[in-house]
Parts: structure tokens; sequence; C-alpha cells
């Protein structure tokens, strides 16, 4: 069926159904957009959920208990079913709402060219009738005057007393009408033709072809809104399998959950390390009343020893109570010395493996520091060299920093385990070699082999670093000899003072804390900064290596 043949009288009709379908278009696009807004909504509620029950928190608020680490894996799955949420939202507007738009757009502007192209073709027609009507208007008065010219010559022809003049003018005259006449019939002959023409054009050329057009509009925009009920469902169907696996996710998360395990973390993060309370001895306070024979062999027998000391079960009261009640609060202390034993201890070594890490960051930035300026040493156009050196030394100063931090924290761990005695029973730092094998690097942390030039003294250690480390009575033999690259002022206790160039006594090797145990000629004993020193070692102690 087509428009143009079946309804070539409809053009209003049409008018109004090519409107209809263009509102009709824009109310499914409302649609769509009021869809997708409940989406974004959706979105940003969920994600406002999550962020209210998943708060920042600090490294040691950490949840290790199974059901706290399931909970906040679920929240992070739906995080990310928000975040489909939102994906979902941004297609239906950019694929569906903007396409739908960006069309109805476009069959507005063809509808008006094709209502108006019929409406200037209905308009042409209308003006050849007009014409055609016009010259027949003419041709009929025309007719009229002619035949009234034509009774007014038979009348005077028929009269005797009218005279020839008068004759002869109305003889004229009528056939001037009747030469007018004939002009009229023949311009209403060739209007009738004209419009004739035009009309059959009209109604079997263009109204067809425009109401075509009309028709493959309207047909397009059917199809248009089929394609975007397609694509209104393809969007939540391509985000399915990410929204399954986060549904996937929130399950796994229920089944890594633990009772055993969380049981287990809370005794690991309660137990305090201290032996159970023993039995509290009992006083008798009886003892200095005179008995009667028959009462002393009724009582508590009296046996050497046995009168309980009231400090110590004053002392071991105050000590031991808390356990049944409430623990009284403790000032927080820089050793951890105010903790449990075992709590402690782990404290400690997670406090000595975060220096660690830091300590390792401040080497490589040191190491990446010297291979730049050795860069601009060859290559000057590049930079300036000096302008390194702040920052090297500040790094350099950084590390003496956490060296100490880490040598005082390793010693307060080994009294915690038990470890006393000499340095090298001390807890070793992981995986951090202080030693520099290319070269000696000065305080500043240049590479360079000038003995002589001008340094600045490292970092003090802490005061009470080196307090326990020279307990024993008999010297340790030398293991090696080193020179003093730097004078090293030694103002700490348990440091020694030494001067450039001097010579000295290697006791102990530097355990990865950047100290090394030296003596000096007169005896005396102390730790000095590694780098500050070119160390050699004995053969028949290590091998013979020298390094800085």
């Amino acid at each position: 069926m087509s428009w143009g043949t079946d309804l070539w009288d409809q053009f209003e009709n049409l008018d109004k159904h090519t409107q209809w379908g263009i509102d009709f278009l824009e109310r499914y696009a409302k649609f769509v957009k009021e869809r997708l807004e409940i989406e974004q909504v959706y979105a940003k509620q969920l994600r406002s959920l999550v962020k209210k029950y998943c708060p920042k928190r600090s490294k040691e608020d950490e949840p290790r208990f199974t059901s706290c680490l399931s909970f906040y894996s679920i929240l992070n799955e739906l995080n990310d079913y928000a975040g489909q949420r939102e994906v979902v939202a941004e297609e239906m507007g950019h694929n569906v709402y903007g396409e739908l738009m960006r069309y109805s757009q476009d069959l507005k502007a063809e509808r008006k060219h094709h209502l108006q192209e019929g409406r200037k073709t209905q308009q042409y027609l209308d003006q050849c009738w007009k014409h055609m009507d016009n010259s027949k208007k003419k041709f009929e008065r025309e007719c009229k005057e002619a035949e009234k010219s034509q009774m007014i010559y038979d009348r005077l022809d028929n009269d005797i007393n009218a005279t020839k003049s008068e004759v002869e003018k109305a003889k004229s005259q009528l056939y001037l009408r009747q030469h007018m006449a004939e002009e009229s019939k023949n311009e209403y002959a060739a209007q009738l033709q004209n419009f004739n023409a035009e009309q059959w054009k009209h109604f079997n050329v263009s109204i067809p072809q425009i109401f075509k057009n009309l028709q493959d509009m309207d047909e397009r925009r059917t199809v248009k809104l089929g394609e975007t009920y397609r694509t209104f469902a393809e969007v939540e169907r391509r985000v399915i399998p990410i929204v399954s696996k986060c549904l996937e996710g929130m399950v796994t998360a229920a089944k890594n959950v633990d009772e055993r395990r969380d049981s287990g973390i809370v005794v690991e993060s309660f137990k305090s390390g201290f032996e159970p309370p023993v039995d509290f001895p009992f006083e008798d306070f009886s003892q200095n009343i005179q008995r009667t024979g028959s009462d002393s062999t009724i009582g508590t027998p009296k046996t050497e020893g046995s009168k309980p000391d009231p400090k110590h079960a004053i002392s071991r009261t105050k000590n031991k109570l808390w356990l049944f009640g409430k623990k009284p609060k403790a000032p927080t202390l820089e050793d951890l010395s105010h903790l449990p034993p075992e709590q402690r201890r782990k404290k400690l070594q997670q406090r000595i493996d975060e220096l660690n890490k830091e300590l390792q960051k401040e080497m490589d930035q040191r190491d990446a520091l010297n291979k730049m300026k050795d860069v601009y040493e060859k290559n000057p156009q590049m930079g300036d060299p000096g302008s390194l050196q702040p920052k090297i030394s500040e790094t350099i100063c950084n590390m003496e920093k956490l060296r100490s931090e880490i040598h005082k924290n390793e010693s307060w761990l080994a009294e915690v385990e038990g470890k006393h005695g000499s340095r090298g029973e001390r807890r070793p730092s992981a995986d951090v070699n202080h030693h520099t094998p290319h070269g000696r690097e000065s305080p500043e942390g240049s590479y360079t082999d000038d003995h002589s030039q001008e340094h600045r003294s490292p970092p003090q250690p802490d005061p009470h670093e080196f307090d326990d480390e020279f307990d024993d009575d008999d010297p340790l033999p030398a293991i090696g000899h080193c020179k003093a690259l730097y004078s090293f002022d030694g103002s700490n206790e348990g440091t020694l003072v030494m001067n450039e160039n001097e010579v000295l006594y290697v006791i102990e090797e530097d355990k990865g804390d950047g100290w090394t145990r030296v003596r000096n000629n007169s005896g005396v004993e102390g730790y000095v900064p590694t780098s500050y020193v070119e160390i050699t070692l004995e053969k028949n102690s290590k091998g013979a290596v020298t390094y800085i």
C-alpha cells in the first residue's frame, strides 16, 4: 500500500499523523531519560552506601577478621556493581536518548520540508484553477455582451426609422463583441487545458511523490524506534556478565568467612604473654593467740617458713588483679614497654619492617642521585652537578637517622626475645646492604677518591643506642683494620671519636645498620659510621675484603 495512491486526498490527516509519530518518539526518549536518571541516582546511592560503611582507616585499624574482610570485599563488589549501573545510564544516555533526540530533530526538518513541498504544489494548482476560472468568467461576460450587441443590431436593422449610420455603428459593435468573445473563448480553452494538465500532474506525480516521502520518513521512524528498543535491552544485557561476576565475588567472600581463623586472630591480637596468677597463700593471723592443749591439734599446723610475706602478697595483688577486672591505662612509651611482651614483640617487628622499607627507598634515591651526578660531571651541558649536592646530603642524613632508629628498635626487640649479649646476636635488617662496592661515598653522598675533601658529620644516633654494647670484660679480637676517610666527633654514648686518616682496628662488622665496631690504639672501643671508613678485613678472618 502506498500513501501516494491510496491517500491522495488525505493531506491534512497525514500532516497530523506524522506529527503524532514525532511526538511519540520524543515521548519514548523522555521515558529513556527518566530511566537513566533512575540508574544514575541508584548508582550514586550505592556508592554513598559503600562509602558510609567502608570509611578510611589507618593502617593499624585495618581489619584482619575474615568476617570483616569478607564484608569489605562485598562492599568492593557492590561498588563495582554501582559502576555497572553507571555504565548502563551512560550508554542509555548516549546510544538511546541522545540518538533519539538527534533523530527527532532530523525528522522534524524532513517533515517540514515535505509538507512545504506539498503546500507549494497545492498552491500552484489553486493558482492555475483561478486563472482558468477567471478566463471562464471573462468568456461568459464577453458572450453576454456579444448577445446584447446582436439584439441591438437586429432591432436597428428592422427599424425603418433607424438611420444608416446607427445601423452601421451597431453592426461594428456587434463584430467587436463577437471578436472579443472569440478571444475569451480561446483563452478559456487554453487555461482549461493547462489546469487539467497541472491537476493530473498534481494528483498523479507531485502528491504521490510527496506522500511517498512522508511514508518513507514515518517507516524509518518506526524502524528507529525498534532499534532503540533493542539497544535499550542490549545495554542491560551487556553488563549482566560483569554483574554476575560481582555477585559471584560476593558469594566467594561469604564462603571465605572462617570462624576458626577469626578466633585465632583474637588470641593473636590480645595474647599478653603473662602467666596466669598462682594461688594466694593462706595468711594466718591467729598464730600469736594462746591455744589450750586441746586446741593444739586443731587449726592450721605451724610449719617453719610458712608465714607469708605481706608485702609480697600486696604486690602480687596489685600486679595481677587487673587480669580479672578493668586493665589500667598505661602511658604510651617509645620502646612500647607498656605493652605485654607478645604484643610488644609484634609491634617492634612491624616498626622495624616499616623502617627497613623507608631505608631502602632512601638508598634507591641516593643511588639515583649519584648516577645523575656522574652523568652531569661527564656531560656538564646537561646540568650542574653541584645542584644535586643538597638533596644527596639530605638523603644521607635521612639514611643515618633510619639506621639509628632500626638499631634502637632491634635492641628493644632482642630484649623482648631474650637475646642479650653481643651485637652479633641482634636481628639484622632485612634485605638492606649499606656498603658501596664502587668507590667511596662522602657524607654528602657523592662518590670520590679524594680523601681530603670537606665533609659534614652524620646525624647523631640516639643517646642510649649503645648503652649495652660494651658489657663484656674480655676485649674482642681484631678481624681487620680500617682507615678514617672523615672525622667523626663521637659525641653520643657508645660511639668513638676518630680523626681523618686515623687507622683503627675492626672488631665487629657492620650488621646492616650502618655502624662498625672498632678499637683505637689506646684500646678504646666504640661504633663509627661504616660510610666514614675504608675497611680491610684480615685474610684469616673472612678473606681479604676491602670496602667503604
